[in-house]
């Protein structure tokens, strides 16, 4: 059987979490395959409303393996605070596989990645301050610690003694704060190997198996296409290899490409971006802002702020130069459309068909910063539906605005929207075809 990806089409928060807790019912295993705790994922299910950063979505299906692939970089302590989270509110984590091969977040990561946005002064990215951007950086330097390293007590403190012995000069000599205590990370980072153990595993092994034996994967991305290191919004991207785009996901989970044939991409049904960098179609005052930012028209307690962050997310109109550019990166086969309810108390809605750049007419991502900032929308208007569509269930029960609005969505996207959600419940979705291809509607 083909694997899955779950993608996020923007630069994150679109709702990817619902999406895989939704999908996972049809797969034997949900694997997280890239980035770390920088990311977070909403659930609202029987049990509760859970803000996940680690742990993969399909938890909540007792049945399915859960795996952590070694593409992700954990933050132990997040990870263990997590797992038991989940325990304490009845959610088994019997399922929950570790890579061996995945990087570890070490309190140098946490340091550095504070002090260097600092440094930047006006340059700052405005990352999340988990130390997942210099976790990767390690990887990527070939000075990382995995989570092997830490069941090994005798080769974990030659190791660490190695790395700390540089990581505390650069703590000291570049950013003047004071060095850390080789005695107190070993002995708290061998406990937390110790207590991770249990779930450690070849997941390479059981990805691969579990695919030969023809059993149905979910790979779950994290954050958004637009983020990605290579082919986003350039620098303010996120560090993560393998990358935030579908392509990654074989990478960091241990399968081969052509193990990839479905590819589900989710876009919010207009636009949010948490941090800095260029966003076109960003509303930066007055009532839209507001009813947006707010949720109005939608389901109470839905406001746009950040899983990771808490911080207020910028947003705007649904950008299809982006979603389109996003689409065709990743292969999008099916589109899950969230948030629709959020647009229920607007008379008029904008979509963004193009941009203007100094007095030329583009359809495409402009390479460079300064072309980015320079990009004006060029907007489409269409009528609103004011209508509660929260408990609508069936594509026809929209309102004919509403179903427009999707449509044009489709053909931006040249991909078919196959989910839509109109609310945060497990049950508040439209669904006219799973992503295996049998027609529901």
């Amino acid at each position: 059987m083909p694997a899955v990806v779950v993608i996020g089409g923007q630069w994150g928060d679109e709702g990817k979490g619902r999406v895989v807790d939704f999908h996972s019912q049809y797969c034997s295993v949900i694997a997280r395959y890239s980035a770390g705790n920088n990311a977070g994922h909403t659930i609202i299910n029987e049990k509760g409303k859970f803000a996940l950063h680690l742990v993969p979505a399909g938890i909540f299906r007792q049945d399915k393996a859960c795996v952590i692939g070694n593409g992700v970089v954990i933050d132990p302590a997040k990870l263990l605070e997590e797992i038991a989270m989940l325990s304490d509110r009845g959610v088994s984590v019997a399922g929950l596989m570790i890579s061996q091969l995945a990087h570890v977040i070490m309190p140098w990561h946490l340091a550095i990645d504070k002090a260097d946005e600092a440094l930047r002064g006006e340059l700052a990215i405005g990352t999340t301050g988990t130390g997942t951007g210099p976790a990767f950086h390690d990887k990527v330097g070939r000075s990382g610690i995995r989570v092997a390293d830490l069941l090994d007590r005798q080769h974990f403190a030659w190791k660490l003694r190695t790395v700390l012995e540089y990581k505390n000069r650069i703590l000291t000599q570049l950013y003047g704060l004071p060095p850390l205590d080789f005695d107190q990370i070993f002995e708290t980072y061998t406990e937390h190997g110790e207590r991770m153990r249990p779930y450690v595993a070849d997941t390479i092994a059981y990805v691969q198996e579990a695919h030969a034996r023809g059993e149905m994967i979910l790979l779950e991305g994290a954050q958004g296409s637009l983020l990605d290191l290579d082919t986003g919004t350039y620098p303010y991207v996120t560090s993560s290899v393998p990358a935030s785009v579908a392509a990654g996901g074989a990478i960091g989970i241990g399968l081969g490409p052509t193990a990839i044939q479905r590819v589900v991409g989710v876009y919010k049904s207009y636009q949010t971006r948490v941090g800095y960098g260029p966003m076109a179609t960003e509303i930066l005052e007055g009532g839209d802002m507001e009813m947006l930012r707010e949720g109005i028209g939608g389901v109470a307690g839905t406001a746009e702020y950040g899983t990771t962050t808490g911080r207020a997310r910028r947003v705007g109109w649904f950008d299809g130069v982006l979603a389109r550019y996003t689409a065709r990166l990743n292969g999008v086969t099916s589109v899950a459309l969230t948030r629709l309810d959020s647009l229920s108390a607007f008379e008029r809605l904008k979509i963004c068909v193009a941009y203007e750049v100094d007095g030329e007419r583009v359809t495409t991502l402009p390479a460079t910063l300064a072309g980015a900032s320079k990009a004006t929308p060029v907007y489409e208007e269409m009528p609103g539906w004011q209508q509660d569509v929260t408990d609508v269930r069936h594509l026809g029960d929209l309102p004919t605005e509403a179903r427009n609005y999707v449509r044009r969505i489709e053909q931006l996207l040249e991909a078919r929207v196959d989910m839509i959600s109109v609310g945060p419940e497990r049950s508040q979705a439209i669904v006219t075809r799973d992503v295996f291809g049998a027609a529901l509607q």
